[in-house]
């Protein structure tokens, strides 16, 4: 009679134990969480009638559960795995971010047997500089970087990156708030490589910045979404993807290549080495290559596709857009991005931080005018305080 006491005690253990702990029992019977981040404004998410991505991924994959998070730039995303403050799936960087991080080990070789739909990918999105043997990473999209501009706020037409420096449009500029994408643009000013490893091209390209600074509105990144559509600014570098979606918005904006040449990117979907869920992330991978899904983020987005096929199953304004998918001229005047080397990395870095900084609260005649005004006022509160004092 004990015993079946006991056993019976056992048995009301586990139960309760499973009642508060089921994931504890068994990760099979659980459910499984895939945890995926992205840029800001980057997948078809269900608003204006387009399809749910995350949640059709989760519809077609019972009891798999999507953490969806995103981040304003390469920068920021880096940072964020380096810290290991933070574990994902799925990330989405740029080309350069991404040769990075190989060259770091922070990305898992895929298994393609588990991504069939690799061989939509068209021959010219293969075997990229930052990935050469194809081992790491799977284009999601493509585009190129110019200027958005509002019609009835400039004059003249737009032709070349000076325009951010003009000092007519004084407030009315808006600057990439991360150090790559600005050196390009300076780069480009000056006709130097966007890639370029030489330290006086890049203190010229910061001296430049710093002259910039005067003008600028603000650095912006996904801010820029309420800021130009609503007529608060009346210029901007930014992403062709992102210009056709403000365009919507407003049509008073345009968005062009400068003559000087741009840069010319492609976003992939990656794997870092931590996760947890590496079968099921590339899943989510091939998923994100089935013809469907990928023209609903497209349509979305407005980024161009490196997949002829979906490009074909697209409206004609957008499969034909100037923008998502610009002639071979203005190709031609763009080059992409590649990882730079630590010592250069850590170099723009700096010049980045005094460019942040320049101008706010350094310089002798700002602080000795500081210095005057409080001790003017000290002064002031002082023969009050006496004079009062007298009666």
């Amino acid at each position: 009679m004990k015993k079946s006491y006991q056993i019976l005690a056992v048995l009301l253990l586990a139960v309760f134990c499973f009642a508060l702990f089921p994931e504890s029992v068994s990760a099979e019977d659980s459910e499984k969480v895939l945890r995926v981040y992205n840029w800001g404004e980057y997948i078809s998410n269900g608003d204006d009638g387009s399809l749910n991505t995350i949640k059709e991924f989760e519809a077609r994959n019972p009891g798999v559960k999507v953490e969806y998070t995103t981040f304003a730039t390469n920068e920021e995303m880096y940072a964020k795995i380096a810290s290991g403050s933070a574990n994902y799936d799925i990330l989405i960087p740029s080309d350069y971010m991404i040769g990075r991080m190989i060259e770091e080990g922070m990305l898992a070789k895929l298994d393609f047997d588990n991504i069939p739909n690799y061989s939509k990918i068209d021959e010219g999105f293969r075997g990229l500089e930052f990935d050469p043997n194809n081992e790491y990473s799977v284009p999601y999209t493509w585009g190129t970087v110019g200027i958005v501009y509002n019609k009835t706020k400039v004059t003249g037409p737009v032709t070349s990156w000076d325009v951010l420096w003009d000092e007519q449009y004084t407030g009315q500029v808006l600057m990439f708030d991360n150090p790559r994408d600005a050196y390009g643009i300076a780069m480009k000013k000056l006709g130097y490589s966007q890639n370029t490893t030489e330290k006086s091209r890049i203190d010229e390209a910061t001296q430049l910045l710093k002259d910039q600074k005067s003008v600028v509105q603000s650095y912006v990144m996904d801010q820029i979404f309420s800021k130009m559509p609503n007529g608060e600014a009346a210029l901007a570098p930014y992403y062709a993807g992102d210009a056709i979606t403000m365009i919507e918005e407003n049509p008073d904006l345009d968005f062009v290549v400068p003559e000087e040449g741009s840069n010319t990117f492609v976003d992939s979907m990656v794997i870092p080495s931590t996760s947890q869920n590496k079968e099921l992330a590339e899943r989510f991978i091939n998923f994100m290559l089935e013809d469907d899904i990928a023209q609903a983020n497209i349509e979305f987005i407005g980024y161009s596709t490196p997949m002829s096929s979906v490009r074909e199953l697209l409206d004609e304004e957008l499969k034909n857009s100037p923008i998502s998918y610009p002639s071979q001229e203005i190709l031609d005047r763009c080059d992409t991005f590649t990882h730079l080397d630590p010592e250069t990395t850590a170099y723009m870095q700096e010049g980045w931080i005094e460019i942040l900084s320049y101008g706010e609260t350094n310089g002798t005649p700002f602080l000795l005018a500081m210095v005057v005004i409080v001790a003017v006022i000290l002064l002031v509160l002082f023969i009050l305080k006496k004079r009062k004092s007298r009666y």
